[in-house]
């Protein structure tokens, strides 16, 4: 089960009445009058038997409450990529993933058309053997490039079978963003033809992160005042802690005397994860609106 974060949590009253309102309705006519002669396509039209939960999350709706949405005009997607990998001492390696968990819904929300396909976790993180970056450190899993880049056109082309015609690539890891940049490339010659489009938004990385920072410091009033060393800073550990303090290792560094990082305390619990909610929802609208720009511009 996923985690439950306040971003996780969202669920937006047009994705309620979206959902609900063209589940109910017939399909269209000519499609039943084909469905009569072929059970698969029967099938596929079928009015749901049950209410639709919500989520922003693909994998944890129905087949029929994603064909539903997107009928309705949820038409835009949101492929994530995170990453496993050596984040210092007191992060867990999927760092990047509890950061999408997060920011995923809060930037679908924004859009209110859309949806977030499941985070890409394994991403280039260095060569294997011999290793080279991250890859020199216990627990990084990374994948070569042309492996990355199949992986993620094979998604993206997934989900265009499902009827998204916005299909967003966005990564939290400066390792991920040529390989989002060269598929999504590809894709749109692939798809020229068609009222498809891939859109690499390179701005939820940058000036994503050094946007995060910006604010945080001169809005937020949040300064670091010096460097512990550490592959971590304030704006990593509270966006990771609104989806899950333990993976910062919230309690053990509170008894081992260490619950701060480059100089700023990460107590108060409820302090430091309002600070992290904050930081999301910048970047979150944000991205939304380069995502915006992008669809506008193809």
């Amino acid at each position: 089960m996923r985690r439950l974060s306040t971003f996780g949590l969202l669920v937006a009253a047009a994705l309620c009445a979206a959902c609900t309102g063209a589940a109910q309705g017939d399909r269209d006519p000519s499609a039943k009058a084909l469905g009569s002669a072929d059970p698969y396509l029967s099938k596929l039209n079928a009015k749901r038997p049950i209410e639709a939960r919500q989520s922003y999350w693909l994998e944890e709706l129905t087949w029929m409450e994603v064909r539903d949405l997107v009928a309705s005009g949820h038409t835009t997607v949101i492929i994530p990529t995170g990453g496993v990998e050596e984040n210092g001492p007191y992060l867990a390696t999927g760092k990047h993933n509890l950061i999408l968990e997060a920011s995923c819904p809060a930037i679908a929300s924004r859009l209110k058309n859309a949806l977030c396909a499941p985070i890409v976790k394994f991403v280039p993180e260095g060569d294997i053997d011999p290793p080279s970056g991250a890859m020199r450190f216990p627990g990084t899993i990374s994948l070569s490039a042309s492996t990355y880049e199949a992986l993620l056109s094979d998604i993206a082309s997934s989900l265009k079978q499902s009827g998204f015609t916005n299909i967003i690539m966005i990564g939290d890891s400066g390792g991920n963003q040529r390989g989002m940049q060269a598929v999504a490339a590809k894709l749109n010659e692939r798809w020229a033809e068609l009222p498809v489009r891939a859109h690499f938004v390179k701005e939820f990385y940058s000036p994503g992160w050094d946007a995060v920072e910006k604010f945080t410091t001169t809005e937020l009033g949040v300064e670091e005042t010096r460097k512990d060393g550490y592959h971590d800073d304030i704006w990593v550990t509270a966006m990771m802690m609104v989806t899950d303090p333990t993976q910062v290792r919230f309690e053990e560094r509170v008894l081992a005397g260490r619950a701060s990082i480059n100089g700023v305390p990460i107590t108060p619990l409820e302090d430091a994860v309002e600070l992290g909610r904050q930081m999301i929802g910048f970047r979150a609208d944000l991205t939304a609106e380069a995502i915006r720009s992008a669809i506008k511009e193809k």
